[in-house]
């Protein structure tokens, strides 16, 4: 066993495994955060898809001894603690999930895509979702949750941006 020094959610967290233990076992069976789901083991599926540095990556083979100084963000660290991220929000307004097991994993899959193109067309979408597997079939519903939650983003930035440079007489 070694201790390796990870910030998971915004929490720096030690932890004390084998060099060799996979991501998705430290997190699920150390940490408690059971949203990363186990789905095929050798990184085809998407169940286990977290964040590495704003990057999707397949928690069940990154190995935690390879995370050293790295920031990993799971579902659990999406939200805030009082607000849905927009992807959360928009896969229930849209009745996304079915059996709900795949969800997770899709909706990381999505934020990393909607951090690097926050207007996405349905090709880009599909190219960034190959490879996370939703064996209910829920892809037109997750197609439409990812552009939803794309628009209320740039709804969102632009009132926010909505004044800024102008004056402003009361």
């Amino acid at each position: 066993m070694a201790l390796y020094n990870l910030t998971i959610n915004d929490v720096k967290t030690q932890l004390e495994v084998e060099p060799d233990m996979p991501l998705l076992w430290a997190l699920r069976d150390i940490l408690g955060l059971v949203g990363t789901k186990y789905g095929c083991g050798i990184a085809l599926c998407g169940a286990c898809t977290v964040h590495v540095n704003d990057k999707p990556m397949r928690a069940c083979t990154v190995r935690v001894s390879d995370l050293v100084g790295k920031s990993v963000r799971t579902i659990e660290g999406l939200a805030t603690s009082t607000t849905l991220h927009p992807l959360q929000q928009a896969w229930i307004a849209a009745d996304v999930p079915q059996c709900g097991y795949c969800q997770s994993g899709q909706i990381m899959a999505a934020a990393a895509l909607l951090k690097s193109n926050p207007n996405p067309s349905d090709a880009d979408i599909d190219s960034a979702m190959a490879g996370n597997y939703c064996r209910c079939g829920t892809y037109n519903r997750i197609r439409s949750a990812i552009h939803s939650a794309a628009k209320a983003a740039r709804l969102s930035y632009d009132a926010t941006q909505r004044d800024v440079g102008q004056e402003r007489k009361v």
